[in-house]
């Protein structure tokens, strides 16, 4: 297996995969934004390839509670170990710099922290509420970590209000063992579940978002019976993308898949159900988030102008 996984490194990607080299005239001003507060972008720690195009766009995904991980999920490019103590003027410096790049529309997520009592869930309802109250008319989208299941940690973030409420299924069940081994997919599903259902029942209108990678191994029929689950607990968007393997360490690329296969995915997706389907090579959860929400906001009411989503 280590073999494989050293040769699978160096296969060539395929030219659908490369991205331009990172700078413009953006791109120094927001790392230097981010830096200096003090603060993680997903896009910086889990290596993104997208990162050149989204801080070029003046945006960025927030990553809280520090840039260790408590877990070992072996496609993940976020160092897992020894975590640092919560900073807790954390959640106030991400609202104003939220304000300093203009935002009418922010993305955080977080490290997964199983070490505290409710897995950080305070802390990111904090950093939502902060937002809010720094930056009136800006829309929160956040992607969150499954608490192990702890209903009480995910009510403290549905009672701050996010517009979007995204946890990613990254795989197919049968992936879980070696792609997630401390995650459960049914806890998961669980979880997606329970907010969609805290929604209606509090009529509040956010959207249930989730993703997945492919090139794990996956087959395409456990894809599709992926998204038909996704479907059935009233999931509104599903980001597809491709899994790039970050180091020879982490789990082999299975299978590089064309375009033509994710706009296939993506066609299938929406047939079942899913008002929104992102799937590219290059797609990931953060990505084109805004244009997302707005999109489906023009769907819904044909009278909602871009500027009015919030």
């Amino acid at each position: 297996m280590e073999q494989n996984r050293r040769k699978n490194i160096f296969i060539r990607k395929p030219d659908w995969l490369r991205v331009g080299r990172y700078g413009g005239e953006y791109y120094n001003e927001i790392k230097r934004l981010l830096h200096g507060a003090n603060l993680n972008s997903v896009c910086e720690s889990a290596n993104c390839p997208n990162r050149g195009e989204c801080f070029n766009n003046k945006t960025a995904t927030f990553l809280l509670m520090g840039n260790v991980c408590t877990r070992t999920c072996t496609f993940c490019n976020i160092t897992a170990g020894r975590v640092a103590p919560l900073d807790p003027e954390e959640p106030r410096r991400v609202a104003e710099t939220v304000r300093q790049m203009g935002l009418r529309y922010s993305v955080v997520t977080s490290v997964n922290r199983d070490d505290l009592p409710d897995g950080g869930a305070a802390h990111i309802a904090k950093s939502i509420r902060e937002i809010k109250r720094l930056n009136h008319a800006c829309a929160v989208e956040v992607l969150i970590p499954d608490f192990r299941g702890n209903p009480l940690a995910l009510e403290k973030i549905l009672a701050a209000s996010p517009e979007v409420l995204n946890h990613n299924l990254e795989t197919v069940p049968r992936l879980y063992p070696t792609v997630r081994p401390q995650a459960n997919y049914q806890h998961s599903l669980l979880l997606l579940k329970r907010a969609r259902q805290w929604s209606d029942a509090h009529t509040n209108n956010f959207r249930i978002k989730t993703g997945i990678m492919v090139g794990l191994g996956e087959k395409i029929d456990e894809v599709v019976a992926l998204m038909q689950d996704a479907a059935a607990i009233g999931v509104e968007i599903l980001t597809i993308g491709q899994y790039l393997q970050p180091t020879a360490a982490h789990h082999p690329i299975a299978k590089y898949y064309p375009p033509a296969e994710f706009r296939a995915l993506a066609v299938k997706g929406e047939a079942l159900g899913i008002d929104w389907v992102e799937a590219g090579p290059l797609v990931r959860s953060s990505y084109h988030a805004r244009e997302q929400s707005e999109s489906l906001a023009h769907k819904d009411d044909p009278m909602v102008s871009s500027a009015g989503v919030c």
